[in-house]
């Protein structure tokens, strides 16, 4: 049972190595790719919240983005993109914002 466990471990991090280095080494030299990507990644994680009652906050939601183990590198992948939209195609950023 214990090395059904260890194979299952392994597996799942082997996969998020794998995405990991897929994500990091991915490049953006098409508008559209870059495009898409910039409205497909927000800018900021939707998912923290505050909640209000008569005005004042009850209670606040943490962004919850940051236990993605893949965060670091999706949010690396937007700005690629917004990089390549700027600097090569000469788009507005505040667009994408």
């Amino acid at each position: 049972m214990a090395s059904l466990i260890q194979h299952l471990y392994s597996f799942r991090f082997g996969i998020l190595t794998f995405a990991r280095g897929w994500l990091n080494n991915l490049e953006v030299h098409d508008y559209k790719l870059a495009d898409w990507l910039c409205k497909l990644i927000p800018a900021s994680c939707p998912f923290e919240q505050a909640i209000k009652f008569w005005g004042g906050n009850v209670v606040h939601i943490p962004p919850l983005c940051k236990l993605n183990p893949l965060y670091e590198e999706i949010v690396s992948l937007r700005l690629r993109a917004l990089c390549y939209l700027v600097d090569e195609c000469g788009c507005d950023a505040t667009l994408y914002l």
